[in-house]
């Protein structure tokens, strides 16, 4: 049974782009900003004494399972 709040596509690209920038964090005042603000009262995400954003092991959890585990594309037909 599926427990977790829904991630907009919005949310789960900011979460994304929170997981890429790792231990530095993500600045506050970037067009994503209300989807971290949403991803830090859901837990997945804090902000840190500096004013950005990091995310927490629940957030590292949560990419990995909506995030990570998409099935990777099919594969294109190459071309002879």
């Amino acid at each position: 049974m599926w427990d977790q709040p829904y991630l907009e596509t919005c949310c789960r690209a900011a979460l994304h782009r929170l997981h890429l920038c790792g231990g530095a964090g993500r600045p506050a005042g970037l067009a994503d900003d209300p989807c971290l603000i949403r991803l830090t009262g859901m837990g997945l995400c804090r902000r840190r004494p500096d004013g950005r954003f990091g995310i927490t092991p629940e957030g590292v959890r949560r990419h990995a399972e909506e995030i990570l585990s998409a099935k990777a594309p099919a594969r294109t037909r190459e071309w002879r």
